[in-house]
């Protein structure tokens, strides 16, 4: 936290309102004389006197992290003066949807090539039964676990597809 009070140069914000920075200034700590956007898009979303009274209204610690919300959003603003910083979370919202429905079809894929890989049943072999929480062999007495509760391959313990 940079603060203007100890340097010749006015923060941002007084800076920006023409007004002498004074060494109680409650922006200078947030809006320091090197980042002059930050302030000023802060000011033209919110106004400089709203943004004095929720510094007031935060407790110290916090001031910080509400500066920089503000400075997020009103970017934001900036960009989509209607959406703001929703906008960009509606996109991000479909973005994660359509992921999503792409894996879904990703492992729908692999599942169909996992159960086509697999080679059918032959009776000469025995026929596997089971419960679905995995099958056993007959011819040799072999019980085989399934990793799933159902065999994504559409068996069903009894034999049956």
């Amino acid at each position: 936290m940079a603060s203007s009070s100890y340097s010749n140069s006015p923060c941002a914000a007084c800076k920006f309102l023409r007004r002498k920075c004074m060494p109680d200034c409650i922006f200078a700590p947030y809006f320091p004389p090197e980042e002059p956007q930050k302030f000023a898009n802060v000011h033209k979303i919110f106004g400089a006197s709203n943004v004095s009274k929720l510094l007031n209204e935060v407790l110290p610690h916090q001031r910080e992290d509400a500066v920089n919300s503000l400075a997020y959003e009103a970017e934001a603003r900036m960009k989509d003066p209607v959406y703001g910083c929703v906008g960009a979370i509606s996109v991000l919202q479909r973005q994660v949807i359509r992921l999503q429905k792409e894996l879904d079809a990703t492992n729908a894929d692999l599942i169909r090539y996992a159960c086509n890989e697999m080679p059918a049943a032959n009776p000469q072999y025995g026929r596997r039964m089971g419960n679905g929480r995995g099958s056993y062999d007959q011819s040799s007495g072999s019980y085989y676990p399934s990793p799933w509760n159902n065999d994504p391959c559409g068996e069903r313990g009894d034999g049956s597809i």
